[in-house]
């Protein structure tokens, strides 16, 4: 049986903040939101959407890890926080693989060494949950056409 080698950002035990734009950026999106794009993000990958963290108490957010850098070539919505490295002194925490964490835990297991969610696709399901309609479509839409 091979063990997944995890990142050095990913502790040994408990959870450990660290500054986004290092070793990652994060895209952070509340509660059932983030669970929704999770779950779309879960079946486009056939169960293998990369690290994500979500926190099990306040407000449950979700944050979706995408390669450092990568954060900049988007422009994210409304309701959407971007944690990069054009934010300044902006902390995710990161759980570790197992054991008690909480309230941080990894939905989808911690990730292997160069693993990242894909930020276009991220960024294409986020825009589909939290953009609003550009006025032409919701005219469209609501004269049915």
């Amino acid at each position: 049986m091979t063990s997944k080698k995890h990142p050095e950002w990913v502790p040994a035990a408990g959870h450990q903040l660290h500054l986004t734009g290092i070793y990652f950026d994060a895209i952070r999106l509340r509660g059932v939101r983030g669970e929704a794009v999770l779950q779309h993000l879960a079946t486009l990958t056939e169960g293998e959407p990369g690290p994500v963290v979500r926190e099990m108490a306040g407000a449950r957010w979700t944050y979706f890890l995408i390669p450092p850098g990568a954060s900049e070539g988007y422009d994210w919505p409304p309701g959407a926080k971007c944690f990069g490295p054009a934010t300044r002194d902006e902390w995710v925490g990161i759980p570790a693989p197992d054991g008690n964490t909480y309230p941080l835990s990894w939905r989808c297991g911690a990730p292997e060494e160069d693993e990242f969610v894909d930020p276009e696709l991220l960024h294409g399901l986020v825009m589909a949950q939290l953009a609003p309609a550009a006025p032409e479509e919701a005219s469209q839409s609501s004269q049915g056409g």
